[in-house]
């Protein structure tokens, strides 16, 4: 992952440079380890290599993942916060999505990690308790007012890969 984001950063400098400026520096070993310690999960390699290379991005320039701010470790945890208060909070009906084969029937799950958001609510999630067929992380979108719960890619790393 380190070399593609040498890459990645190559191509921002050449054609974004202001995007490039709105990059977080890389999260730490006890960022990372706290991030994981409070979503009480174990985050894929692939993902925590992309962290290393930058935290996230500030915000201040257009998203970096197309549609999509990238979330810092703190945001990540954040928007995870948010999510799971609201699914247990009185009232909310975990039910009405309409997943994509892989995909578990919820409105929210607390296995679901944001950590892309278009500002609107919707995140983009890493799936780490798919519903049979499904792969552990797997990236999904997660709409805030609409039931579809799609397999965006099979695997964060290559997700990630396509804007590169």
């Amino acid at each position: 992952m380190t070399h593609k984001w040498h890459l990645f950063e190559a191509s921002l400098q050449a054609h974004k440079p202001a995007l490039l400026a709105d990059l977080n520096p890389p999260a730490t070993g006890k960022v990372l380890q706290r991030l994981q310690s409070e979503l009480g999960v174990s985050l894929p390699d692939g993902f925590l290599d992309a962290l290393r290379g930058h935290d996230g991005q500030k915000g201040i320039s257009e998203p970096l993942l197309g549609a999509y701010q990238w979330l810092s470790s703190a945001g990540i945890l954040d928007a995870w916060i948010f999510w799971k208060k609201q699914s247990e909070s009185a009232g909310f009906d975990n039910g009405g999505a309409e997943p994509d084969p892989g995909v578990q029937g919820h409105w929210w799950n607390i296995g679901w990690i944001p950590f892309a958001s278009n500002g609107s609510g919707d995140y983009l999630c890493l799936d780490l308790v798919p519903a049979a067929g499904g792969k552990s992380g797997q990236v999904i979108s997660v709409w805030h007012d609409d039931g579809a719960r799609c397999v965006v890619s099979e695997s964060f790393t290559t997700w990630f890969a396509l804007f590169f």
